[in-house]
């Protein structure tokens, strides 16, 4: 059982960077001792000046995520061009100095949203939602970082969680957001 404070619920933090603002929220689902890690959710929202629509091709076009995504990485048996719900594909990259690989489903990717999971030594579940805004469109994004069972998995999940709270997320939505205003 947690001591008091020593998960503070839904921190908020303000940061500002490349002349984007992002929220950035973390959040400690539950902890379980011992036997397995918290999950936690991470958040961050900002606004970016392309459309919605621009902005989901930026996040489903498996290249441009390449030129986006805070780790390199390498897709395969991706059957379309782009990621599309009921997409499925193989990841493979390095995280914390190790090479790792992930079954990846997309559920939605549609309307503004982009949702999907990746299941390896460490599991994801991102969600991106998107809305118009005065200056093109919001982006809301969320990554919730699921340890697994084992030494390796716990670590490379405290490894996501550090790469997280260091700035990764917000990183990847101003380089999408560049993108997306560049290319559409």
């Amino acid at each position: 059982m947690p001591r008091a404070g020593l998960y503070p619920a839904r921190p908020r933090i303000l940061v500002r960077a490349a002349d984007l603002q992002f929220i950035l929220e973390a959040d400690d689902t539950g902890c379980t001792g011992w036997e397995g890690l918290a999950m936690k959710e991470w958040t961050a929202i900002t606004t970016v000046k392309a459309k919605p629509e621009a902005v989901l091709e930026v996040l489903t076009d498996p290249e441009a995520c390449r030129r986006w995504a805070p780790i390199d990485f390498d897709v395969d048996g991706l059957r379309t061009p782009r990621l599309r719900g009921g997409s499925r594909a193989f990841v493979t990259g390095r995280l914390a100095g190790r090479r790792v690989g992930f079954d990846v489903e997309v559920h939605e990717a549609v309307d503004g949203r982009l949702r999907l999971s990746a299941d390896g030594p460490v599991g994801f579940d991102v969600r991106y939602d998107l809305a118009p805004a005065p200056e093109g469109s919001e982006v809301r994004a969320s990554v919730s970082v699921r340890p697994t069972k084992g030494l390796i998995g716990r670590l490379l999940a405290e490894a996501t969680n550090a790469l997280l709270a260091g700035g990764a997320l917000q990183a990847a939505i101003a380089r999408i957001g560049r993108e997306a205003a560049a290319a559409y």
